[in-house]
């Protein structure tokens, strides 16, 4: 069935398996694209104001109705539910393509819980994602088809650009980066605000400097051809202000120290989750 305000046929039928932030964000990126009747798993009642005509949302695996036929089965559960929220979906397995967002759960872990025979894509979008300005890398498993792997790189398009990793060891410091990577953006925009709080800018125009400066900066940087580095220098002037503020923030126990703490200390908790 074709729908007049969307595209006909571009996303196929969807198993969508969790309906939070993330899956959400997904959803609305492939309905853009014009998806094919699907169906969503989340018990949460929130989750059923996401159905239409291209949705139908039921609250557990076994009320998929039996005729479905996904050509894709998106994990978008919490990796501490995977346990209990996978295994009633192994009836996909042989048909579909299991595309993974879970933090931390490794593409072994996730075929112990359906079967030897699962074919899985193992991915880790960012939030950004809710505006189609995200970031993923994906990582395929064993017994991935190409056509398969083409399929999951649509979806993951439809919120931003791909990039694919063949070490799958990589998703963990990639979760720390990237994944993430929009909270310690947000937590500079936070800390901006405060500071000009501190100094005596009034705390609705201390907002939208720091709000529109992290976003500004990121379009500017987004939009050039040169590096992080050569953007900050060009913004810093000898013995101006930025640099006597770069001077607090890149000494070597202030800001470069604390990131790489940052991004080590994520990437273990990645690791832990594949517990």
């Amino acid at each position: 069935m074709t729908h007049p305000d969307r595209p006909a046929g571009d996303i196929p039928p969807i198993l969508l398996v969790g309906c939070g932030r993330m899956g959400s964000a997904m959803l609305s990126g492939w309905r853009e694209r014009g998806l094919a009747p699907s169906v969503a798993v989340d018990p949460a009642p929130e989750a059923a104001r996401l159905a239409g005509p291209d949705l139908t949302v039921v609250a557990d695996a076994a009320s998929i109705p039996a005729a479905f036929a996904p050509a894709a089965v998106v994990l978008a559960v919490k990796p501490q539910s995977a346990a209990d929220a996978l295994p009633p979906h192994a009836r996909f397995v042989g048909n579909a393509v299991f595309l993974s967002i879970m933090a931390g759960r490794t593409i072994g872990g996730i075929s112990a819980l359906l079967g030897a025979q699962a074919a899985i894509v193992r991915a880790m979008p960012n939030t950004p994602a809710a505006v189609r300005q995200g970031v993923t890398v994906a990582c395929a498993g064993q017994g991935v088809s190409v056509p398969q792997r083409t399929l999951c790189e649509q979806l993951l398009q439809a919120i931003g650009v791909v990039a694919w990793a063949d070490d799958e060891a990589l998703l963990d410091p990639v979760t720390a980066v990237s994944g993430s990577g929009p909270a310690y953006v947000f937590l500079l925009a936070e800390l901006l605000e405060q500071a000009a709080v501190a100094q005596g800018i009034p705390a609705d125009m201390a907002r939208l400097l720091a709000r529109q400066t992290v976003a500004g900066s990121g379009a500017l940087l987004a939009a050039s051809t040169e590096d992080a580095a050569a953007l900050r220098r060009a913004v810093t002037s000898p013995a101006g202000t930025t640099e006597a503020a770069l001077k607090v923030l890149m000494a070597p126990d202030a800001w470069p120290a604390a990131m790489n703490r940052a991004i080590a200390a994520a990437t273990v908790r990645s690791r832990e989750l594949a517990g």
